[in-house]
């Protein structure tokens, strides 16, 4: 949405943004950017540098641009909030930062000083650093991480189109689901819909908004998809004028706790796996809260140290929790199917599927 057609930043729809970004700022409405448009923004200095070398390989490529660019990015979101009287700061940050507790909440403090000072957030993965498996999918997958990590009240991701639609966009017969309602048969039905392909200008598309949508709203975050480059959108839902297009992703009236959230959305950092039998596997997908005992693990996988998340796995083979495990690997598995030990995994640090589907 931030790229022209020929792969440089777009500068008047930035500027559009910011001034609705500004103007809910204003209203007192903390916001915080994520932001794509390092690699585009640098691809569009280095275009015209006689010491670029046409041999450099995609990543080499990307990591040159993202370095030129998110310098030249972030002094023009700076010049920008400048003629509001607003100040903007950068966070950069990658996959690995959220793999740990610690650097989860070093960043959730981080955020938390820039907004209780008046200063608006601007987050982009750090793709000079960033690449192949610690990439993130898209900065669609990063604003859900950070709408979780914030205890956000609503998402909006934004796009060249105005949601998700029950047909093809490209058909006059189609329109824009308004409203999609935290059932699993209901997304479903709306997902069948959903175009995969994306944008060559970037790593995301439809598929991984409306994703990343139903997690959030899942945790209890209210997620629009809208289309970005309508005037005054922002402000339009904020409002909650239900004239404008858009898809609401409503939110779970089932809360899920800060640790839980970040165990819900740490399924690539797993160090292992514990395999239950069907006992186990139905204490814990049951309604009432149930911890991991030993006497429930038939098989330990992998090699991890305590506090190190696992998946835990069904009979049937699926993954359908995540934890933070007490023991190490060695322990776990001396314990794994006796009675009257200790829990593998907390009630209050195991994160169960059916509660991200509602």
């Amino acid at each position: 949405m931030l790229s022209r057609g020929d792969g440089t930043l777009d500068i008047t729809r930035m500027s559009a943004l910011v001034d609705q970004v500004a103007l809910l700022h204003k209203r007192g409405i903390e916001v915080i950017m994520v932001s794509s448009g390092a690699v585009a923004s640098g691809r569009s200095v280095m275009r015209g540098s006689k010491s670029m070398r046409s041999h450099l390989d995609a990543v080499s490529q990307r990591q040159l641009f993202s370095a030129v660019g998110q310098a030249k990015l972030i002094n023009r979101y700076y010049e920008l909030f400048r003629e509001h009287g607003i100040v903007c700061g950068q966070v950069l940050t990658t996959k690995e930062d959220f793999s740990t507790r610690h650097q989860y909440l070093n960043q959730k403090h981080c955020m938390e000083v820039m907004l209780d000072n008046g200063v608006i957030p601007i987050v982009n993965e750090n793709d000079t650093i960033s690449v192949t498996e610690l990439m993130f999918t898209d900065n669609d997958e990063l604003s859900g991480l950070i709408a979780s990590m914030m205890s956000a009240q609503a998402l909006i991701l934004l796009s060249n189109v105005d949601g998700v639609y029950d047909g093809d966009p490209a058909n006059p017969a189609s329109h824009v689901i308004k409203e999609i309602a935290p059932d699993e048969k209901e997304t479903a039905d709306a997902e069948a819909f959903i175009c995969q392909s994306h944008s060559s200008l970037g790593r995301g598309g439809m598929g991984s908004k409306f994703n990343t949508a139903r997690r959030a709203a899942a945790e209890g975050i209210a997620v629009y998809i809208a289309n970005g480059k309508r005037d005054a959108i922002l402000p339009l839902i904020i409002d909650g004028d239900t004239q404008v297009p858009r898809t609401l992703f409503a939110p779970s009236q089932r809360p899920v706790s800060g640790v839980k959230k970040w165990i819900a959305h740490s399924d690539s950092f797993a160090k292992g796996e514990l395999h239950v039998n069907q006992g186990a596997y139905e204490a814990l997908t049951s309604t009432r809260a149930a911890s991991l005992l030993p006497v429930g693990v038939t098989r330990v996988v992998g090699e991890f140290e305590k506090d190190d998340i696992v998946k835990i796995v069904s009979p049937q083979g699926s993954t359908f929790a995540l934890g933070r495990i007490c023991c190490d690997s060695s322990t776990a598995a001396t314990q794994a199917g006796r009675q009257g030990s200790r829990p593998l995994i907390h009630y209050n640090y195991l994160y169960i599927e059916r509660e991200n589907n509602g």
